[in-house]
């Protein structure tokens, strides 16, 4: 079978390797859809700091169970499958006490040990998961990082009936703002500097999309009222939207931190402090997130089809990547087809 192997920054070859075979508590998946994130193309120039060389790609992934260990029940030849790409060590205290997704020697599929960038993988079945077969395959690969936006949400606390303001309309934004409207949130308002992202969010149908190059309080106060968000997710990264979210958090309330920050951000803890802020970490998901990111698939209650850009055939991984940086920003999320 053909494998893509990132050799160096900036170069993929492709490798003919033995197709594997599922042992007794295994299935063996046949990859349809891979989906490209942000932190795949940091991998591509050589910035991620826990990625090293050759590797794997590949942690969004739907597929086709193509074999089944001779244990695994549940599971049949053909039923269309997702999988969690953590590798965990079972023994540590966050896995212990059910916080496995941030398990202290934490890997992660296609970063730190090898991804799905090929046509078979094999999958131990307790990491598997199945989407129903009318799912399309690369709205199948959408579940990781959908779970991603259940799991943030989750770290604020009940949504349903709630303002929400999310900071950054890239793909993860846009997710955490569907997500927090399919759970009941009162309003959603998402902000961002691209023009091609708020358009982006308004075709996804979020209430109130907002530049904040503008006066970014006086829209929150106008689409909230005085009250301001009930919640804050920042989904960027960067020191501008982490300040934003801070002075624009109301006394009490609650900010989560989604965006992965590149640079250490300088935070007012004198705000935080004063008006009682809860600044709240996520990473990643749990099993129960991906089952809700499912259900919300499944049901249609996301609008997935205009967040899914140009797709690519494997052997054009290199020009997926090539493509994404000529984009300059103004793309959402590419899928590889298999």
């Amino acid at each position: 079978m053909l494998q893509a192997v990132m050799t160096a920054t900036g170069k993929i070859e492709f490798h003919e390797v033995a197709k594997p075979a599922p042992q007794s508590d295994q299935v063996l998946i046949q990859v349809k859809n891979i989906g490209v994130c942000g932190s795949d193309i940091h991998v591509y120039h050589g910035l991620h700091p826990y990625t090293s060389y050759p590797v794997v790609q590949g942690h969004e992934v739907a597929g086709v169970i193509s074999e089944v260990g001779e244990m695994v029940q549940g599971f049949s030849k053909g039923d269309q499958v997702v999988f969690m790409p953590q590798v965990t060590c079972g023994t540590c205290y966050p896995c212990r006490h059910g916080m496995y997704h941030i398990c202290d020697s934490l890997k992660v599929m296609g970063f730190q040990t090898g991804g799905a960038a090929q046509e078979f993988i094999v999958i131990d079945t307790e990491k598997v998961l199945k989407v129903p077969n009318h799912v399309p395959p690369d709205q199948a690969a959408m579940v990781e990082p959908i779970a991603v936006a259940v799991h943030a949400l989750s770290r604020g606390g009940e949504v349903k009936e709630k303002n929400v303001l999310v900071l950054g309309a890239g793909t993860i934004g846009n997710l955490v703002g569907q997500v927090a409207k399919a759970l009941g949130a009162k309003a959603v308002m998402i902000t961002d500097v691209s023009e091609y992202k708020r358009e982006q969010a308004r075709q996804s149908g979020l209430d109130f999309v907002v530049d904040p190059a503008e006066d970014l309080t006086r829209a929150i106060i106008d689409h909230f009222g005085s009250d301001r968000a009930d919640l804050i997710l920042e989904c960027v990264g960067v020191q501008d939207t982490i300040t934003q979210a801070i002075s624009n958090a109301r006394k009490g309330s609650t900010i989560v931190v989604v965006g992965v920050f590149g640079k250490k951000p300088q935070v007012d803890l004198g705000l935080v402090q004063d008006r009682e802020i809860s600044l709240v970490g996520t990473l990643m998901y749990q099993r129960r997130d991906y089952e809700k990111a499912i259900k919300l698939v499944s049901k249609g209650q996301l609008k997935l089809e205009k967040l899914i850009g140009r797709h690519y055939a494997f052997m054009q991984y290199m020009e997926a990547y090539q493509d994404i940086d000529l984009a300059q920003g103004n793309t959402m999320k590419v899928m590889i087809d298999l």
